[in-house]
């Protein structure tokens, strides 16, 4: 197939600003942080404009819900680690499967403002647009019928609904428990909504929430 009739599939729409923010991940490895930052920051959002403008949706109508509900779900997710100490450390968490905590902003790092509102940027501005873009306004419907444009928003199937949130889970790492429970929060809020921007705004202010945290308390472990 040529790549001009591949970027024409609706789904490329939905599913290239996710898969490019993936490549990225390994580039950290290889790159200073003064330049990885930015770039995961900067291409992620081109990425966003240049493929996905048409499809993607900013419009909240439940504004106070979804906020309030994106704290509830940062509640969440530090919940078990700060009731329960050493709850992180089971097998059940970090395993060959799930991977092993890793920290990926090096110590000397931890103070640079422009590294860390680098991160932040990303974390509320770009990741939550790219990933309900992919899990719930894509996924979801696309595993109901690979015809997904002809499935509403938040329509709701048993098999979509469970699957996109076991995969949300994993992708979540040695966190995959309370990825789960988000992804179970998050897929229920679009079919409750029906609106990809609540979706948005409630995993943005999720991250907003544990973005503060990590700073606050230098519980740098949740920055996987």
């Amino acid at each position: 197939m040529k790549l001009s009739a591949l970027l024409q599939r609706p789904s490329v729409a939905y599913v290239a600003p996710f898969a490019i923010f993936l490549a990225l991940l390994p580039v950290g490895d290889m790159l200073p942080a003064q330049i990885d930052a930015p770039l995961r920051l900067i291409l992620p959002a081109l990425a966003i404009w240049v493929f996905s403008r048409d499809v993607v949706s900013y419009k909240a109508r439940q504004i106070p819900l979804s906020v309030g509900l994106g704290v509830a779900v940062f509640l969440l997710w530090i919940a078990p680690d700060v009731l329960i100490h050493g709850y992180r450390d089971s097998w059940l968490f970090q395993n060959e499967l799930t991977g092993m905590i890793h920290i990926s902003i090096p110590e000397q790092l931890r103070r640079d403002p422009w590294i860390l509102l680098a991160r932040c940027a990303r974390a509320v501005l770009i990741v939550p647009v790219i990933e309900e873009l992919f899990w719930r306004a894509w996924l979801m419907r696309w595993l109901i019928s690979p015809d997904f444009e002809a499935i509403p928003l938040g329509a709701f199937g048993w098999f979509s609904f469970v699957a996109t949130a076991i995969l949300f889970g994993l992708e979540h790492g040695p966190y995959w428990d309370v990825g789960l429970a988000t992804a179970l929060i998050y897929n229920a809020w679009m079919i409750r909504t029906r609106s990809l921007g609540d979706c948005i705004l409630v995993h943005a202010v999720t991250n907003a929430c544990l973005c503060g945290y990590v700073i606050a308390t230098e519980h740098w472990e949740y920055w996987l």
